[in-house]
């Protein structure tokens, strides 16, 4: 049977004055001992109010985010509809100083339906490298890619990336694929990264595949001049320039999105989304940092600033639900 707030206080001064004792007196009332002393317990912290029958759903969450910061993540994620639940949590934790995990920006989208599934299949190679390296420029990964230009023919991408943070060092938009290409290119990312002047102990290695340019004998003298060593991938095993390949990838999702008419026209759309890729688009594989975060050093502080925002974050919002509950308490006593 349920009772009603005025009829547990009823039963509540009935057993407060029974010369039979609780026991009894619940026995022939038909009320269970451990029920009426929740009931009883309930009314010395709360009065008659803490008789009233209680919501059955879930009281609020400490950790819980506050609404207008779920506004302003939605609001994010229409503005840049590119970024994914975890590159949105740490841009918003970033630009905002107010931390929110993965979780709750996937739960919050999924929420107001804007999640949707990539349009490519992931094709996944080894679940890591046998020998990593530790710190920018000792190994260079390069690699061409073709793009169409309608009406003048296909163009052929050169780039020069470095393994340890992904960042492209250099590129060159070439119409042919020969040596003198690759050098070009590589001139320009020594140049970009200060080893063509620095005083370094070795000069960056060089990843490439086995394609005619690469295996060439200008390329050989011309690397031997420099003094940069080469390295070249198991023939059909792409998966040895795994990141290069990686990065064609994530290029072409976005530059083949809109057609190009005309050379400079496409070399545009490259310089604009490099520039993004360097500087603003977080890799999962680099802690979500950026390629230029980790290249120029500055990884290790921005993790750090994260952490101490995140701490701060946890111990506000713990701070507020304590803040709302003590006067909760206050309006019920």
């Amino acid at each position: 049977m349920r009772y009603g707030a005025s009829e547990r206080l009823e039963i509540i001064h009935l057993v407060e004055q029974s010369h039979l004792g609780v026991r009894p007196t619940l026995e022939k009332l038909g009320i269970p001992k451990t029920t009426f002393y929740r009931w009883y317990d309930r009314y010395l912290t709360f009065g008659e109010v803490g008789l009233e029958d209680r919501n059955s759903n879930p009281g609020r969450v400490w950790n819980r985010i506050p609404d207008n910061v779920r506004d302003q993540i939605v609001d994010l994620a229409l503005d840049e509809t590119e970024l994914s639940p975890s590159e949105l949590a740490v841009r918003f934790t970033d630009t905002q100083g107010y931390f929110v995990s993965e979780a709750s920006v996937y739960r919050l989208l999924k929420a107001h339906d804007l999640i949707t599934s990539p349009a490519f299949v992931v094709i996944k190679a080894a679940d890591e490298f046998r020998d990593k390296t530790t710190a920018p420029n000792p190994l260079w990964q390069t690699d061409f890619t073709y793009l169409k230009v309608i009406g003048w023919g296909w163009f052929y991408l050169s780039t020069i990336l470095d393994d340890y943070s992904r960042y492209i060092i250099a590129w060159k938009l070439c119409t042919t694929m020969k040596a003198d290409d690759v050098t070009e290119t590589l001139e320009r990312a020594l140049k970009a990264s200060g080893c063509d002047s620095a005083n370094v102990i070795h000069k960056p290695r060089l990843l490439s595949d086995n394609g005619a340019s690469y295996i060439s004998g200008d390329l050989a003298d011309w690397l031997e001049d420099q003094g940069m060593d080469h390295v070249r991938g198991a023939p059909y095993h792409p998966q040895t320039q795994g990141k290069i390949e990686r990065w064609h990838r994530s290029m072409k999702n976005q530059i083949l999105l809109n057609n190009s008419y005309l050379p400079a026209e496409l070399q545009e759309h490259l310089q604009r989304f490099i520039s993004y890729y360097n500087h603003q688009r977080y890799h999962e594989s680099l802690d979500n940092l950026t390629p230029a975060d980790v290249y120029y050093g500055r990884g290790q502080e921005i993790l750090e600033q994260r952490e101490n925002i995140k701490l701060n974050t946890l111990a506000m919002r713990r701070q507020l639900h304590y803040d709302r509950q003590s006067k909760l308490v206050t309006q019920m006593s």
